[in-house]
């Protein structure tokens, strides 16, 4: 269907459908612009999930917080509903917000007089909710859907290329989905909402168990809105959802059962490379994916992976708990000659530069195929953490390489065939990273990293 030599996979919930319109919104203030207008214009329904949530967020445009938007919504009687992770005590995340729908945040909710409904939902005492995506008129011609990994914080609602500001800067994406692989996305909340573990518990619902109904499933897929073949992909954790109810136009699937379908496709996708593979993502600690770029490089795949330049104190976490022979495979990818790890950060004068901290999760294989959604590259992601990622086939794919690659090069790269895009990616990180080492401002963003000084391989 896609015509393409990347497959897809037949292993989750969702099919491969066509005739859907796709557009990756890069940077957070770009993605909640739109996702804004698009709650503005909502006739009947607005429905998102949240993983975590920063009380003390803006949104663009001199837009307040969410609830704000989202009460704004509910007074036009648009049917908003958010569905928001409650974090079990056992994980730390430092000073990230997380909206634990706790007694004091009821109170919160009844004293600005909050219209919107909400159910909390959690999985047990090591993983995380981690769905962030919004469908907006759900079952109507004007349905639209976002799917991606930015969170709902101060950080995030930044702008690429990155302005000065005090807070600092997130990279991160969401994409913008209509067409038939919508109705997927509102299949996906209808589940998690009606099967929400908290949801008949007395604060585990707002304003109340008993004021907050369950919905129905989706009955037919969504209207063709353009060209492009996409698929949705997920991590669901064996157990946790029971409602098998088909996705229209799907096949039975049981959820009960778990669904691994994000990996999947990121190793279908890896081994089918060609000539380039280029991965921005928050981790890359996986000895799966880890073992799938070693295969591609032996081909002469050309590989450029984008992480963040410092590792936050969770993926400190998880490092220390990898085997050194993983950490040794990762630190000998950086020395082949076609294979790239880097980080992005931002001129700050007078030699000064910020690091920009890489929270994306997207791929793109050869220009033929892409993904953007929540899913790290990590086990937890890939088998505990609840995630969505949409994968999309074709021309969009190409024209999200080419974004990408010139926002980060800082010059255009679109004449360029893919594998010679990332050699040239190549070379200015690393003229990047002799620049950030004499306090020259950087050419871009992008600078060369070592493995081995990241993941403190022989410490």
């Amino acid at each position: 269907m896609h015509g393409t030599h990347i497959p897809a996979v037949d292993t989750g919930a969702y099919p491969l459908r066509a005739d859907n319109r796709i557009r990756p919104l890069i940077g957070g203030e770009h993605a909640f612009r739109r996702i804004c207008e698009a709650v503005e214009a909502a006739r009947e329904r607005v429905w998102v999930t949240v993983a975590f949530l920063d009380t003390e967020l803006e949104l663009p445009d001199g837009r307040a917080h969410l609830f704000d938007v989202l009460d704004a919504a509910a007074k036009r009687d648009v049917d908003v509903r958010a569905l928001i992770w409650r974090c079990p005590e056992a994980l730390e995340y430092g000073e990230t917000a997380i909206f634990q729908g706790t007694e004091e945040d009821h109170r919160m909710l009844e004293r600005r007089g909050a219209r919107f409904h909400a159910r909390w939902d959690r999985l047990d005492k090591l993983y995380c909710q981690h769905q962030k995506s919004w469908i907006v008129d759900a079952g109507l011609p004007e349905e639209v859907a976002f799917v991606g990994g930015i969170n709902l914080g101060p950080t995030s609602v930044t702008a690429h290329p990155f302005p000065q500001r005090e807070i600092g800067h997130t990279q991160d994406i969401y994409c913008e989905l209509r067409g038939p692989v919508a109705s997927d996305v509102h299949h996906n909340f209808v589940q998690r909402w009606n099967g929400a573990s908290e949801r008949g518990e007395d604060l585990g619902a707002w304003p109340s168990p008993k004021d907050v109904a369950d919905l129905e499933f989706p009955h037919r897929e969504s209207a063709p809105a353009g060209t492009t073949v996409a698929q949705i992909t997920r991590t669901v954790r064996r157990g946790f959802y029971q409602d098998d109810t088909p996705t229209p136009g799907g096949r039975p699937f049981s959820v009960a059962e778990g669904e691994h379908s994000v990996f999947d496709q990121y190793v279908v996708a890896l081994d089918a490379a060609r000539e380039a593979i280029y991965l921005e993502n928050q981790g890359f600690l996986s000895g799966d994916v880890t073992e799938a770029v070693a295969r591609a490089l032996d081909r002469g795949v050309e590989v450029v992976v984008i992480v963040p330049g410092i590792l936050p104190p969770l993926f400190q976490a998880i490092r220390q708990r990898l085997s050194e022979a993983l950490i040794d495979r990762i630190v000998a990818l950086g020395e082949r000659p076609n294979f790239t790890l880097a980080s992005l950060a931002a001129n700050r004068g007078d030699g000064a530069h910020e690091n920009v901290y890489v929270h994306t999760k997207a791929a793109v294989v050869d220009d033929a195929w892409a993904t953007i959604g929540s899913t790290n590259i990590i086990n937890r992601s890939f088998y505990g953490d609840t995630e969505m990622n949409i994968s999309f086939w074709g021309r969009d794919a190409a024209r999200f390489r080419t974004e990408i690659l010139s926002l980060h090069h800082g010059d255009s790269v679109d004449e360029l065939g893919s594998g010679d895009a990332l050699r040239a990616f190549r070379e200015r990180a690393l003229e990047n990273t002799a620049r950030k080492e004499r306090g020259e401002p950087l050419a871009g963003f992008a600078y060369a990293l070592d493995a081995a000084k990241l993941l403190g391989a022989g410490a």
